[in-house]
């Protein structure tokens, strides 16, 4: 038995039924999905989480499916890291690193929104998914699509890394790039949506492929025991992870499995794509499209769906935003792979960067309880750090040769 009241204008309150649609008809505002809280509240324990499969359909009574899922069983249930080296390094007392790079089976935090979206595509019948995507979400909508039997088109902006196009095509989905930006990918996968019956997962079925995000805030919940953060620190692209997370903390409390949530939420972007966080820093609700230029392309959204929302949230929680560099992008995800050994892609690299800016100018208290949210894998954007990183030593095959070279390495 499904939870889902229906789905709910975010602007001017009027509600709907469950179908596929994503913008309400009278003002125009997005839609999304409402629960019966009470009757969840009623049913979810937390010993009936801990006692179910460690993915993400763990919390099935949050998540706006009728039936048994039919995607992503195995998605989700990442580790949460204690960063006990990486906080020495910083300076904090509790620290720790959401890991998302290995989430199944694309190593990005997409495959739990896909996981929601497939399974509802499934029960509203539909038979080919579709996406526009800056790569990671093409990823998971190409692999999880092919392993539920789906016909997929995927549509990218063309110039997106070699190696994320390469990891779309080898589950061989009809993938489509685009000569234009994000932005542009997706004002074409509108026209498109509008006139074919596919599934696109970011658009009329955003409502319930949104609602996936929530699933990284449960697990944090649950692996802090039963707590939410003081901080939580989320990289931003079109805003939904950071409204999610923010929305999952609540719901928990809702239902009566935390107490109180009292974390401050913040906003990480690249300096090169920043739209977002120049709202928060100018204390403004309207958010001002920009073109993005930053080496972090799966956060390159100027004209972010969620923007404003976004800052509300940081606003409600008292939170802040930072943007960073492309050089201190690559500085981050090379000083969280050498203190966590955990590799993370250019958005990892913008959380840490961004993290450290905000420790620093005191935003967040080196005290504090604080969740970074890595989203993923950095094999994916290995072209980030060519050029940044040590060159091997080349050595002949015998043991004078390496023993010359280990003289040069303990001399430095």
């Amino acid at each position: 038995m499904g939870y889902v009241k229906g789905l709910k204008c975010r602007e001017c309150g009027r509600e709907y039924s469950v179908d596929p649609i994503y913008v309400c008809e009278f003002c125009f505002g997005p839609l999304e999905v409402a629960y019966d809280l009470e009757g969840i509240k009623k049913v979810l324990t937390r010993e009936k989480i801990q006692s179910r499969p460690q993915n993400l359909w763990r919390y099935i009574e949050l998540l706006p499916i009728d039936g048994a899922p039919t995607s992503g069983l195995h998605s989700g249930y990442t580790p949460l890291v204690r960063a006990d080296k990486l906080a020495v390094h910083l300076g904090m007392k509790e620290l720790y690193i959401k890991d998302d790079t290995v989430t199944h089976p694309t190593l990005s935090f997409k495959d739990r929104v896909v996981a929601v979206a497939l399974s509802k595509a499934r029960e509203f019948g539909f038979d080919t998914v579709a996406c526009a995507s800056t790569g990671n979400l093409a990823h998971s909508v190409s692999a999880h699509g092919a392993a539920a039997g789906f016909k997929r088109f995927i549509f990218i902006p063309a110039s997106l890394e070699r190696s994320k196009i390469i990891a779309s095509l080898a589950y061989e989905p009809n993938l489509i790039a685009v000569d234009g930006n994000y932005d542009d990918v997706n004002r074409l996968c509108s026209e498109v949506a509008n006139k074919y019956r596919w599934a696109f997962v970011n658009i009329n079925i955003r409502p319930f492929y949104a609602e996936g995000s929530k699933t990284q805030g449960y697990e944090i919940v649950e692996q802090l025991g039963w707590r939410s953060p003081d901080a939580v620190v989320v990289p931003c692209a079109s805003g939904s992870l950071l409204t999610k997370i923010w929305k999952s903390f609540k719901e928990m409390h809702e239902i009566g499995i935390i107490d109180e949530v009292q974390t401050k939420v913040f906003s990480a972007q690249a300096t090169g794509c920043s739209p977002i966080v120049k709202a928060i820093k100018d204390d403004v609700d309207v958010i001002k499209p920009v073109k993005p230029d930053t080496i972090a392309k799966s956060l390159a959204i100027g004209n972010p769906a969620d923007g404003f929302y976004a800052t509300q949230v940081i606003k409600e929680s008292s939170g802040f935003g930072a943007d960073v560099s492309d050089s201190e992008i690559v500085d981050a995800i090379k000083l969280l792979a050498k203190t966590e050994g955990i590799f993370a892609e250019t958005a990892g690299g913008v959380t840490l960067a961004s993290a450290i800016q905000l420790i620093e100018s005191g935003h967040i208290d080196k005290d504090a309880c604080t969740v970074l949210s890595i989203t993923g894998n950095g094999l994916k954007t290995k072209e980030a750090i060519t050029g940044h990183v040590e060159e091997p030593y080349h050595i002949d095959p015998n043991l004078k040769s390496f023993e010359e070279t280990l003289k040069m390495i303990n001399s430095k």
